[in-house]
């Protein structure tokens, strides 16, 4: 947004805040990431918790739920004993992972200037126990 624009384009529903609400939800970005960059769009549940060190089967839950409620994944429930549970890429959801794999390839070829920083006090990175994009 640029000075003087038009006071509409900075509404706290305005379509760059709520693209950064995705970003704001941590394992939604990695979960889309995932799922197009590690499994072609679309993994069975278990599958995508093993490619997503540090996520616990409650967040993943949660944050699956809320992928589905916003129409970036679809929940197909295959006939198998026990269930199995497959998520995948909706159209939508195919729109946001290039803005995701944008910021992964950014992070990968600024990942100096990333060490510079100060580590912030809730960070995996200040424990030592950093992960890598």
């Amino acid at each position: 947004m640029q000075p003087g624009s038009d006071e509409r384009e900075w509404r706290e529903d305005c379509a760059p805040r709520r693209v950064l609400e995705i970003f704001s939800a941590k394992w939604t970005s990695m979960i889309l990431h995932t799922l197009h960059a590690r499994h072609g769009g679309q993994a069975r549940t278990g599958v995508l918790q093993r490619s997503l060190p540090g996520i616990s089967k409650k967040m993943m839950v949660q944050t699956l739920r809320e992928m589905e409620r916003s129409g970036l994944i679809d929940r197909h429930v295959e006939s198998a004993v026990p269930p199995a549970v497959r998520y995948s890429l909706t159209p939508l959801g195919r729109r946001f992972v290039d803005l995701v794999d944008l910021v992964y390839d950014w992070g990968r070829q600024n990942a100096d200037a990333l060490d510079e920083m100060q580590a912030r006090a809730t960070s995996r990175r200040a424990s030592g126990n950093g992960s890598g994009l």
